[in-house]
């Protein structure tokens, strides 16, 4: 049988624009001393991050560079693409999410409960207070999922989203902005997996901070819910 503990954990990290926070993230992750490794992928930054991040590659962290802005999806997937774990675990590089986190994440694929784990800001973990309208499109596109794709989960939108590698194989992914994370969803709930949830801790960043997902997205990621839900 399978030693779930030895299973190798790459971090994936969608990077842009990140100048003022990328280097505490990284230096966060690896305080966990859990990640074999780390792989940035720099998404066309305008703003000095690529400039910094050649300073942050190590044994254990890579980069990866796109010559021009994709958007996240396309980062993610470039991450996928260029990881050799195990698993695979999404950071955001804006320190809204706490690598300290990661425990709880892994534990369920650890103890072979689920080959999928999403880390909820609204299973009771601490959290700064959402602006009410992204928590109202937060709970609509979730409570959509649910009903199209026969789910109870409570946060879709969750960037802690962790799978064994052989899962995303499967996927085909093919979005390029934010409606990765629907798209990721809808494929794996249409697979017939199971997400196991965990709560997370959230600090979310202001608008003044840098947040980047706007206000047409959650038609995007509506569309995209949709979309998989009645084609492949």
């Amino acid at each position: 049988m399978e030693d779930q503990t030895q299973l190798k954990l790459s971090i994936i990290i969608p990077c842009y624009n990140e100048v003022s926070t990328i280097e505490s993230v990284v230096e966060r992750v690896l305080r966990t001393g859990l990640a074999d490794e780390i792989l940035i992928i720099d998404d066309g930054s305008t703003d000095g991050t690529r400039d910094l991040l050649p300073s942050l590659e190590s044994d254990t962290v890579r980069v990866v560079m796109h010559e021009h802005n994709k958007g996240k999806g396309a980062a993610v997937r470039t991450g996928f693409a260029n990881a050799t774990g195990d698993i695979f675990l999404i950071q955001d590089a804006d320190q809204e999410y706490d690598p300290r986190d990661y425990p709880v994440l892994l534990r369920p694929i650890h103890e072979g409960i689920s080959k999928v784990v999403y880390g909820s800001r609204f299973l009771g973990g601490p959290r700064k207070a959402m602006f009410f309208w992204n928590m109202v499109a937060n709970r609509t596109l979730t409570l959509i999922t649910n009903v199209l794709y026969n789910s109870i989960i409570s946060d879709m939108e969750t960037c802690y989203k962790v799978f064994r590698s052989d899962v995303i194989q499967e996927l085909n992914l093919r979005s390029t902005g934010f409606e990765i994370e629907p798209e990721v969803t809808a494929k794996i709930l249409k697979r017939r997996y199971r997400i196991y949830e965990v709560p997370i801790s959230y600090n979310g960043r202001e608008w003044d901070e840098g947040k980047k997902i706007k206000w047409y997205d959650f038609f995007i990621a509506l569309w995209t819910l949709f979309r998989y839900r009645f084609t492949e």
